[in-house]
């Protein structure tokens, strides 16, 4: 199968320090992998240069076989990746509505004023309301994003990537902050998206939700791939082990 997402000898240094070192990976259509590591592994680094936040100092990334290193992060958008942050980003004085429409904005080339005044097309709309329905928002689509709790707000900016239609849904740690019920209730959210089709790579601390989820598990220690296999597999790897989960005395 052709791979939608394939990054080749990846490579991020910022001075004298090598946050992500060589780094080659292949992410098919409808895969759901998980990205684990220690902190500092260079995780979330490896998602800004595939998100074109971070340009790369060496290697190639490639999304449906069209190399994208170096891109804005609104051109890569539009062509059809879309993703969470580690903290937050929403507008906590904007209605929920709004806080979505923003994502479905770029890509359909409506300006953002334009939007945000009433201007917005009928597609943008269309799309917010898919993406609120998706994550269960509907009935709080008119309250301020910051009426929201903090459970609710991480649905919020998962909608408003799902707003751009994305082929591939990159999620960095969309589970920090909740709690065990809120945690498997959005291990369920997340299965039910891949059973839907979508391409997810996630990020996540919490090693259950990783392991139950995913078909295919990458490893990242010290900005190197260590390991990329099933969830049972990459449980049992020494390596992975003396890096990452701990080993018994």
């Amino acid at each position: 199968m052709t791979a939608l997402l394939e990054t080749t000898n990846l490579t991020r240094r910022f001075g004298g320090l090598t946050a992500v070192d060589q780094v080659s990976m292949t992410l098919r259509a409808r895969e759901l992998v998980g990205l684990i590591g220690p902190n500092g592994a260079g995780k979330t680094t490896l998602f800004n240069l595939i998100s074109g936040f971070t340009p790369p100092s060496a290697g190639e990334i490639r999304f449906e076989g069209r190399r994208i290193e170096g891109a804005r992060p609104y051109r890569i958008a539009r062509l059809g990746m879309g993703r969470t942050f580690q903290n937050l980003r929403i507008f906590p004085n904007m209605s929920v509505f709004d806080n979505v429409s923003v994502g479905a904005i770029g890509i359909v080339g409506q300006s953002a004023a334009g939007s945000l005044f009433g201007l917005g097309s009928d597609t943008i709309s269309r799309r917010a309301w898919e993406a609120l329905e998706a994550v269960g928002l509907t009935d709080q689509a008119h309250e301020l994003a910051a009426n929201l709790s903090y459970g609710r707000r991480k649905y919020l900016e998962i909608a408003r990537a799902l707003a751009g239609r994305p082929k591939l849904l990159i999620l960095d740690e969309p589970a920090a902050g909740l709690n065990d019920s809120e945690t498997a209730e959005l291990a369920r959210f997340i299965s039910r998206l891949h059973a839907d089709g979508l391409t997810i790579l996630l990020v996540e601390h919490d090693m259950n939700l990783v392991m139950s989820i995913c078909q295919r598990v990458i490893v990242l220690a010290s900005g190197r791939k260590i390991a990329d296999a099933t969830p049972d597999v990459v449980r049992a790897d020494p390596a992975v082990l003396e890096a990452y989960l701990g080993v018994e005395e």
